[in-house]
């Protein structure tokens, strides 16, 4: 049942779907679903859980970079391009707002991102609180996906854009020119592949021990 209610959401993103449509689909009756699901609701929480299973096992799959930030870029374009792919899904776990209800699936991919931005705070890249950067990535990652589905176009330009300004804006370093050591971190960290992934590790931290020397002085 739950992958019949998935296949029909994700036939019509955005629209409702009918209790009959799904038992239909899979040849039981009404009270058979009400068994299990309780109600309408059970059965799209129960779908919810689906798309963020499907989630979290693609992201389990992805390699790490050895490097917060840039593991939260990785992380932002798996999440739009997950979106894109499951707007059906997508639409229930991110875009079905009921005041004061977080769907408890939820909780799995953003303790994700707050292990990164944990991560970051430790080294000392952050310019704002680890929580406060977790959620200014995440309403901005739902947003650009969100914005996309909607429209039916991809537009990596826009992630891109949308991307970078809200990491600027964890880190600082769009204006924080009077430290070019952690300007030229993030720098370092959005572009592996120019000095390799070991050396780019290797040149982040010794540049974050310099920027911690910097900031306080013996």
């Amino acid at each position: 049942m739950i992958a019949a209610a998935a296949d029909l959401i994700a036939a019509s993103p955005g629209e409702e779907f009918s209790l009959r449509a799904v038992c239909d689909a899979v040849g039981v009756k009404m009270p058979t679903l009400y068994h299990f699901f309780g109600s309408k609701q059970g059965l799209i929480d129960a779908v919810i859980e689906r798309g963020f299973d499907l989630y979290l096992g693609e992201k389990s799959s992805m390699e790490s970079f050895g490097d917060p930030i840039q593991d939260i870029r990785a992380g932002w374009d798996a999440h739009v391009a997950f979106g894109l792919a499951n707007p059906g899904f997508y639409t229930l776990m991110y875009g079905k707002v009921r005041p004061g209800h977080s769907p408890e699936a939820q909780s799995r991919p953003s303790e994700i991102l707050r292990g990164l931005t944990a991560r970051a705070a430790e080294q000392g890249r952050l310019a704002v609180p680890s929580e406060q950067a977790a959620a200014h990535i995440l309403v901005t990652n739902i947003g650009v996906t969100l914005r996309q589905i909607i429209l039916a176009s991809h537009d990596p330009a826009l992630s891109r854009a949308v991307r970078e300004g809200a990491i600027t804006a964890i880190t600082g370093t769009g204006t924080q020119l009077d430290n070019p050591l952690a300007a030229a971190i993030e720098l370092a960290a959005s572009r592996p592949e120019v000095l390799g992934r070991s050396e780019t590790q290797l040149l982040i931290e010794w540049l974050g021990r310099l920027s911690r020397c910097v900031e306080t002085p013996s």
